[in-house]
């Protein structure tokens, strides 16, 4: 028979988790100031991966077995970048995302230090090419935004008999809101174009 005081001991100092999370992933936003403006940097995918080849992107990637959000978003830096940790410095962490395939994607901001944008060849096999923008364009541009909805796909094993109503079930369909933001030839949108969002809203508060 189970104690109340195991209970206790359990669930007292316990850190709360989100359920059902599939994957972690860890992203940084960088900045760096180009000729007394700061601007952030922004990678496109390479064209050959399998996921969201040529898309547009924040330096990141998913956290390893026994990792912190912190040190994947920074692993994940250097090896995108091709830059070294003292180039990394590390501000704070922002608003996180859990997005509607059970995935945490936590950012960081950092500040890209002792290397000029120049300087900065990305690792191709990840990276076709990186680009900046100038914080200025987010702060006097909100980006467009689209609401779409997400319905739910049954399959016919769901047992229909073990809910009320079966399948007259008034189930409830998700929202979400996708951003763009459109800058010279590039198209920011996404989660990427979320997490920008996020980070500029922050720099306006107050």
């Amino acid at each position: 028979m189970i104690e109340i005081e195991d209970i206790i001991k359990k669930v007292r100092n316990r850190l709360p988790q989100p359920i059902g999370i599939k994957q972690e992933y860890a992203v940084v936003i960088p900045l760096i100031n180009i000729n007394g403006n700061w601007e952030i940097i922004y990678e496109v995918r390479a064209r050959n991966l399998k996921r969201q080849p040529g898309e547009i992107s924040f330096p990141g990637g998913k956290v390893e077995q026994g990792e912190t959000y912190r040190e994947a978003a920074i692993r994940e830096t250097m090896e995108e970048l091709n830059i070294k940790r003292d180039n990394i410095n590390i501000i704070g962490e922002l608003d996180y995302l859990i997005s509607r395939e059970n995935t945490t994607i936590r950012s960081f901001l950092a500040i890209i230090v002792n290397v000029d944008i120049g300087d900065i060849f990305p690792a191709k096999d990840e990276v076709d090419h990186i680009f900046t923008v100038p914080m200025e364009f987010f702060l006097n541009n909100e980006p467009k935004s689209y609401l779409i909805e997400l319905h739910p796909a049954i399959g016919n094993d769901f047992p229909y008999n073990l809910i009320p109503n079966g399948k007259n079930y008034n189930w409830r369909a998700g929202k979400e809101i996708v951003y763009f933001y459109v800058y010279k030839d590039y198209i920011i949108w996404g989660y990427t174009a979320k997490m920008t969002k996020v980070f500029i809203d922050i720099i306006k508060e107050g």
